[in-house]
């Protein structure tokens, strides 16, 4: 670990734990931590030192609703966002960024329980035209679509576009990427289209992720602190357990059930660390 870093940590741990366990304030820090990266944890529990602050409006992408000010990342996330947004523009689309994580990561007050150690983002499979840029009254209000038709399990043939493929694809192939979630039913459509289905292997089925895939990295080597995730089962994962993942979709959207809202993820499995990092002196300021 950076020597200035450790500095602070040790210096901050005293005094500062008691308040980071006490409720989640993570979403109220304004700006990164200062300094050389380091990922602190894992994605479903962990933070971020020296985060980066992706531009919101780039070469072939564009971020949405940076109202909730969850652009910052790992710099290798900022370039791959970045570089998958270049090979976008090359095919005359725009890509529409979703969520990476908080300033300084950890949880947040809803919508996530993972994208807190700055190496996930959110990518809209809807695009814009390369040349159309949103107002910023669009990034907060357009909603994502979705591109299943969940009670026949199937895509939506009206909404999905081989952009779409093209960009998940891209991503799938690009260095550094740990896996990509999409929903299964996407995924099983995938699997019956696809010739070589070599680069689905990293394509996993996780629920919702009907209008957007998400991205995650792997531990970058400055961070010797970042918790990696176990490895998936080898193969491609066009199996039965996938269809079976498609059935239960099938099944919850023609009989759904009462879902209880979920907790808010919370702060107590944080590692130590990110006490220090949650607590800077500088972090309270929005």
């Amino acid at each position: 670990m950076n020597i200035r870093l450790t500095r602070l940590l040790t210096l901050l741990l005293g005094f500062c734990a008691p308040l980071a366990q006490a409720g989640n304030g993570w979403s109220t820090v304004a700006y990164p931590l200062a300094g050389p990266p380091q990922v602190i944890g894992s994605y479903a529990a962990g933070c971020i030192a020296g985060a980066g602050a992706l531009p919101l409006v780039g070469d072939g992408y564009q971020v949405m609703r940076p109202g909730r000010n969850r652009y910052y990342g790992h710099p290798a996330l900022l370039a791959f966002v970045e570089w998958l947004g270049r090979q976008t523009a090359a095919q005359g689309g725009r890509l529409l960024i979703g969520d990476l994580s908080q300033p300084r990561g950890g949880p947040m007050p809803n919508g996530h329980r993972s994208h807190q150690s700055g190496l996930d983002v959110d990518v809209w499979f809807l695009q814009q035209p390369r040349d159309r840029i949103l107002s910023q009254a669009d990034t907060e209000t357009i909603e994502m679509p979705s591109m299943i038709r969940a009670e026949d399990g199937v895509l939506n043939g009206a909404r999905w576009s081989p952009r779409y493929r093209d960009a998940l694809k891209r991503a799938a192939l690009a260095p550094g990427v740990e896996r990509i979630f999409v929903n299964a039913v996407i995924k099983q459509a995938l699997c019956d289209s696809e010739m070589d289905r070599g680069w689905l292997e990293k394509v996993r089925p996780w629920w919702g992720h009907d209008a957007h895939f998400h991205v995650r990295l792997v531990c970058p080597p400055d961070s010797g602190q970042c918790q990696p995730q176990k490895p998936f089962p080898p193969g491609d994962g066009c199996d039965t357990d996938l269809r079976n993942w498609v059935a239960d979709i099938v099944q919850s959207a023609r009989v759904p059930k009462p879902v209880r809202k979920p907790e808010p993820p919370s702060a107590d499995r944080l590692p130590v660390a990110c006490s220090a990092v949650l607590n800077n002196p500088t972090a309270w300021e929005r």
